[in-house]
């Protein structure tokens, strides 16, 4: 029987007052409904934003500490439903259960991580000029967070959003993608159990499902809300900010980006192949990290094409429960759109050296698969080579040296993970010197990022106004008052 969920509002759960729901479905296998998610609308964002601003100041004048203590019991209780959460989230989103463990224990680690940041977050003291003084700084929540999250890091977005804007004082009012809501869902579980173990205020976490028109844009401009972090792509990202900031609201958005990889002729070909290939076709090419340009030392182009076509070709593709090495796309429409790109890149000039189509056999007919793709004879100012494709797709350039895989590995505007893969010290850091992305990955895949770190990009990709995860994290969800403290 498929399950239906209700949002959480004001501490309880309920339904939308739209009396509508919407299917969320298997990837890889669409005649499976995963659940029924509540269709909401602005009457539902408005109620959820007027309870967070109703819990807000009580949730602030709590010790940190205990809002500490929130975090905690909050990951103890996703811990104990590790299995369960790695398992919703492979069927609604298709990543293998392998993929789908490992983010939901990073989902875990970062309430962990926040639950004891909540504890020592604090201003500065500073000596002042004159005697008979006292001059720190208070870091004081910024108020009501509305939360934009995406469908590709179901579990682990919201959580690196939620989890610091809880831990600062702050309450939050989530709205999560119609694609793929339902495990956090299964988290906001977590919240409702963890608040009544520990008492907290209701209302300073509500979490609703909808469309980005009709709870998305309410949130944005309800004139309750404070603060506005968003996850996604960049047309969206772009409105959001330039509505958010017009209304003098305090907003982040990391967008899109078109990742490069430097491979050097002093690479281990075979190995420099895998960690490319890991990074380009890892979680089916769905993530905003994930390599989609490899700039090639002339002199080993041709062999790290075969040893990318031979990773490409060695990938089991198959249904996320079952472990695969690669699941679906999300959605029927991502998986049209990655195809699209595959024709695009044809038709202007590239050669498809691997895949670039749905996989044959009946265990593929009724979910959203695709093979792995690799393309060659590529420009740097080709559509699919300036475009995010959000898919497994990569695409190999040529460069004579290290300052031409620099100008190419900059050749875009999006700026948010680059690699490269060499032995030679001075490639290394000139290329740390030189490339204009947010995270620098050198001999590893562009992909993979710790939590306690900052995290985000440069140019297109961000908003460039605040970092994610780590103490940075934090800072977003705060404001400094200073204070002069004569005696």
């Amino acid at each position: 029987m498929t399950r239906g969920y209700e949002n959480y509002v004001n501490g309880e759960w309920r339904a939308s007052t739209t009396g509508k729901t919407f299917a969320v479905r298997n990837p890889a296998n669409v005649e499976e409904i995963v659940a029924e998610c509540q269709d909401s609308n602005t009457e539902d964002a408005t109620e959820a934003v007027e309870a967070a601003a109703a819990a807000q100041k009580a949730w602030a004048n709590t010790p940190g500490p205990e809002r500490g203590k929130f975090l905690r019991e909050t990951a103890k209780r996703m811990d104990d439903r590790m299995e369960e959460l790695a398992e919703t989230l492979s069927r609604e989103e298709g990543k293998t259960i392998t993929e789908a463990t490992a983010e939901t224990q990073r989902a875990v680690n970062i309430f962990y991580y926040y639950a004891e940041r909540a504890m020592d977050y604090e201003g500065t003291r500073k000596l002042p000029s004159t005697s008979d003084q006292n001059l720190y700084t208070i870091r004081e929540p910024i108020g009501v967070a509305g939360l934009i999250v995406p469908w590709n890091y179901p579990i682990a977005i919201p959580s690196w959003k939620m989890a610091p804007a809880l831990a600062t004082g702050n309450s939050v009012v989530c709205k999560l993608s119609k694609n793929a809501p339902t495990v956090f869902l299964n988290v906001t579980e977590c919240l409702d159990a963890a608040a009544d173990a520990v008492d907290t205020p209701d209302g300073i976490v509500n979490v609703l499902t909808g469309s980005g028109e009709n709870v998305g844009q309410p949130i944005i401009e309800h004139e309750l809300v404070d603060a506005i972090s968003f996850t996604g792509s960049r047309s969206v990202g772009d409105m959001i900010y330039e509505q958010a900031t017009s209304e003098h609201k305090r907003v982040q958005t990391e967008m899109g980006s078109k990742n490069p990889t430097v491979v050097t002729e002093n690479a281990d070909v075979s190995s420099a192949a895998q960690t490319v290939g890991s990074a380009a076709f890892g979680v089916t090419g769905q993530a905003c990290t994930a390599t989609e340009r490899v700039i090639v030392h002339e002199s080993i182009h041709d062999e790290f094409v075969d040893e990318l076509v031979a990773y490409a070709d060695s990938l089991d593709i198959g249904p996320g429960l079952d472990d695969p090495d690669m699941g679906p796309q999300v959605t029927k429409d991502e998986l049209e759109s990655t195809l699209a790109d595959v024709k695009t890149a044809k038709k202007e000039g590239a050669t498809l050296e691997y895949g670039g189509a749905k996989p044959e056999g009946n265990e593929y007919e009724n979910g959203h698969f695709v093979e792995p793709t690799v393309i060659t004879d590529v420009e740097s100012d080709m559509t699919v080579m300036q475009e995010e494709v959000f898919g497994p797709f990569v695409g190999v350039l040529k460069a004579t040296n290290i300052e031409e895989a620099i100008d190419l590995a900059n050749d875009v505007e999006f700026g948010l993970s680059a690699g490269i893969i060499t032995q030679n010290h001075t490639e290394v850091n000139r290329f740390i010197d030189a490339v204009n992305f947010g995270i620098v990955k050198v001999n590893g895949p562009t992909t993979g990022l710790e939590l306690h770190v900052p995290f985000g990009g440069m140019n297109a990709s961000s908003s460039e106004t605040y970092r994610e995860q780590g103490a940075e994290g934090m800072d977003y969800f705060t404001i400094i008052k200073t204070v002069y403290e004569n005696y």
